[in-house]
């Protein structure tokens, strides 16, 4: 270790916030703002660590040229400018502040809601153009309304506080969290399909994934209210703007107030410029002299402990497995996260408990990082903050996710396996894996014996062993021009309860998913898909 070590930092962050490292004895600070990335990959070999914002591009590049670098960190929530990947294979830690943040989002949301319920901004254009329209702008009340929100996170939970307290009743989608959890927050979990329909205002408060992204459509905005409201201060995107403005332009929704865009800053020709029912204001979500010197402050601790050989509480990227577990473990951590996604597409519902179990050599190590990659598997794209080992418990819980991880010496079948149990509001489900020829294969569904690869597009269906009833699939996906690429089948008993397995080249469109739904047979039907991460 150094006996002293270098921080550069390369955006306008709080001094305030940043205290702790300047009075940290061993650690030097430079500031310098506004450089190039070449400037910048010039000056990075002689730092240990790397502060920024959002405007520095932390790049592959970059990170290869920082030799000492030891962590990178951002000052906020997002770390989009960030290459993560390259920093993990370079052996860089990065960390955020997920929930420095929190509050001025929050407020901000409020802030927002209430500018919308009044008009706010349109009166205050309007009194300056020396106007006194007082009948043009009479609002609405929000003390009875109906709140609905998507996503309860860390900042819906302070929203939903404040709109308690405002007089409000609160329903929320997300698929996430147990009732339990729900229940004790006041709040009515719905799906998203009937949440929409009784909303006056509808508030976004997820982080913006392929699943998230516009998932409120020109569908979903038919399917509110007419006179609702929407905001949006969560990321952009996950919106579809024309068809936002085209919502208020028609007017089917009273009016939206956005503080986040799918484009920033915010392009001349955007539609949502054209209407003065949508107030619009310019990522300021985060911008209070609080937050601001918060998420300095956290990140700032945070390099100070990995400097100092500590772990940091808010890691973005998994720590380095010890060279001793590499072999064993690493195929089962992959086994693991695609075994979470897996259930987690079998079942949506608010969980409630997940317990992995290992079984056999795989034992003998440390099995942390696989039930945080189990976690990440059933999490991801929920969540805005990867899922670690530093924090993956820590979130799972938050969530009101129970996490039991059990070990057993062999298994009968396989030498290494994994059982992955997942208990929510529906029921359970079980899924087994296990690594083949090195590659992530998995065994059983629901003690049901059915060996495929954990790879691409597949349908699972639950059905009654009968004769007929796979011809019957196979040639309706083949009259729909979908490709199968394998096909396995387990059963329980000759005409009892089986489940099929089929490989797809691509996915199943919905309009074939509703037709083979419809057969007799078939108890249940999932199209699934797992990517390479």
């Amino acid at each position: 270790m150094p006996e002293s070590f270098k921080v550069l930092v390369s955006d306008k962050l709080s001094k305030n916030g940043l205290q702790p490292l300047l009075d940290t004895e061993g650690i030097e600070v430079d500031i310098r703002t506004d450089l190039t990335h070449e400037e910048l990959k010039g000056l990075i070999p002689e730092y240990h660590a790397l502060l920024v914002r959002s405007s520095t591009q932390v790049t592959a590049d970059l990170i290869c040229s920082g030799k000492r670098l030891q962590a990178v960190g951002r000052a906020g929530t997002g770390v989009d400018n960030i290459d993560v990947e390259a920093a993990t294979r370079a052996g860089v830690t990065v960390v955020n502040t997920p929930t420095g943040n929190t509050v001025a989002a929050a407020e901000h949301t409020v802030a927002m809601l209430m500018a919308l319920a009044r008009n706010i901004p349109q009166a205050d254009r309007d009194v300056r153009a020396k106007q006194w329209n007082r009948g043009s702008f009479v609002g609405t009340e929000v003390r009875g309304k109906v709140l609905g929100i998507v996503g309860l996170g860390r900042i819906a939970q302070e929203v939903l506080q404040v709109a308690h307290a405002l007089g409000m009743q609160i329903y929320a989608y997300d698929p996430f969290v147990s009732q339990e959890y729900a229940t004790q927050r006041q709040v009515t979990l719905l799906s998203l399909d009937e949440l929409l329909p009784q909303v006056d205002f509808l508030t976004i408060h997820v982080p913006l994934t392929e699943s998230t992204r516009h998932i409120i459509d020109a569908c979903r905005l038919k399917q509110m209210k007419k006179g609702a409201r929407v905001l949006n201060v969560a990321r952009g995107g996950v919106i579809d703007e024309q068809a936002l403005a085209d919502a208020v332009a028609c007017g089917h929704l009273a009016g939206a107030a956005l503080d986040v865009f799918e484009s920033e800053p915010l392009p001349e020709d955007s539609p949502l410029r054209c209407d003065d029912r949508i107030i619009l204001t310019p990522h300021l979500g985060a911008s209070t002299v609080e937050a601001m010197d918060r998420v300095a402050e956290e990140v700032a601790l945070q390099v100070v402990d990995i400097l100092q050989g500590r772990p940091a509480l808010h890691a973005v990227n998994a720590p380095i497995i010890p060279s001793t577990a590499l072999n064993t473990v690493i195929p089962y951590i992959n086994l693991a996260e695609r075994m979470g996604r897996l259930l987690r597409q079998i079942d949506e519902q608010g969980i409630q408990s997940l317990e992995i179990t290992g079984h056999g050599p795989v034992t003998a190590f440390d099995m942390a990082y696989i039930v945080a990659s189990a976690i990440r598997g059933v999490l991801s794209e929920v969540v805005e903050e990867r899922v670690n080992l530093v924090n993956a418990e820590l979130m799972a819980r938050q969530r009101g996710i129970e996490i039991v991880e059990r070990k057993m010496p062999k298994h009968e079948r396989y030498e290494s396996m994994i059982t992955l149990r997942m208990t929510s509001a529906s029921g359970m489900n079980t899924i087994l894996g296990t690594v083949l020829l090195d590659e992530p294969t998995i065994v059983a569904i629901n003690d049901l014996w059915v060996e495929f690869p954990a790879a691409g597009n597949m349908l699972l269906a639950s059905h009654t062993d009968r004769p007929g009833i796979i011809g019957k699939v196979g040639t309706l996906l083949g009259r729909s021009d979908v490709n199968i690429s394998f096909m396995h089948v387990g059963r329980r008993a000759p005409r009892g309860e089986a489940i099929m397995v089929l490989g797809t080249d691509e996915q199943t469109p919905p309009k074939v998913l509703k037709e083979l739904e419809a057969f007799r047979d078939i108890r249940w039907l999932k199209a699934v898909e797992l990517r390479e991460e």
